[in-house]
């Protein structure tokens, strides 16, 4: 064989050992895998249209809207607007998915809707905050402990007094807010009192077989002494909604209350919950309060 045929079948073999590797300088086989940190992401670019899709961003669908509205789910919401109970700026709508826009009127059953998304905030109420949206006297208010905790505006569902700490629940749902309010549903309530001395064993007998206040017979569901801590120390339950009245209670028959802690509210406890903080309401909790 010549040199120049040796030469050429040297290139030759010099191609294929080349040609075996891959652009990572790795030998190919049949088992080899290209190592995925040695593979650039690439980042698909935004479409140029974007109007339609600012349209659509803008937007909620119809069910969820219902749904937003506390009418009932967004599956249950399908099969209402299928069968035209739902309308749009005076247009009933059966189309399912459709969009709709912030200036939309939407209406269920012939009845407004309101687009706000449900909130329900639990606080722990420190002492020295007055249950209102605002004061002209310029005093702290429960508000400036929750204000920031969501863009829709929220009420208290009933009210502390300033110097009455505990639990206190905030919420745009009217219908929960009439049920937890109103004394029919006997809401539970449950006080941590300190007194100014101790209560005598009579008198707290006579404030569990109820009696009359200010012209109206006071139900109380459960009192007693709290365990392991002096007889100053009382818990007491009720499911009254007048103002101030544990602390008439106690001052009808001779006593001042030092201290007043709300414990328990419709089932809600402060547990994990510190002085001063709030949280949103967890399904099952919130689950709980629309049974009652």
């Amino acid at each position: 064989m010549s040199k120049e045929q040796k030469s050429s079948r040297g290139r030759q073999d010099s191609n294929k050992k080349s040609s075996s590797k891959n652009k990572f300088g790795n030998k190919k086989d049949k088992n080899y895998r290209i190592n995925p940190n040695n593979i650039k992401n690439y980042k698909k670019k935004p479409s140029k249209d974007t109007s339609k899709n600012e349209e659509i961003k803008k937007g909620i669908r119809l069910n969820k809207y219902i749904s937003n509205a506390g009418i009932c789910s967004r599956r249950e919401a399908d099969v209402y607007i299928a069968a035209g109970n739902a309308s749009v700026n005076g247009k009933i709508i059966v189309e399912m998915g459709y969009q709709v826009q912030p200036d939309d009127i939407v209406k269920f059953d012939g009845q407004s809707l309101t687009p706000e998304t449900k909130q329900y905030i639990l606080l722990n109420k420190p002492k020295n905050y007055i249950t209102t949206m605002d004061d002209e006297r310029g005093r702290k208010t429960v508000m400036d402990l929750v204000g920031a905790a969501t863009k829709e505006r929220i009420y208290p569902v009933g009210r502390l007094d300033r110097a009455t700490t505990g639990l206190l629940l905030f919420t745009n749902d009217g219908e929960l807010t009439k049920k937890l309010t109103h004394p029919k549903h006997n809401v539970r309530k449950l006080y941590h009192a300190t007194l100014d001395k101790k209560l005598k064993m009579s008198d707290l007998q006579k404030i569990a077989a109820n009696f009359v206040l200010e012209g109206k017979m006071v139900f109380v569901d459960d009192i007693s002494y709290v365990t392991g801590k002096p007889k100053s120390e009382i818990g007491i339950e009720i499911h009254s909604g007048r103002n101030r009245i544990v602390r008439k209670i106690f001052a009808h028959f001779g006593y001042k209350v030092v201290k007043l802690d709300r414990v328990i509210f419709a089932g809600l406890t402060k547990k994990n919950l510190p002085r001063g903080f709030h949280r949103h309401l967890t399904k099952q909790e919130l689950n709980y309060l629309r049974m009652i």
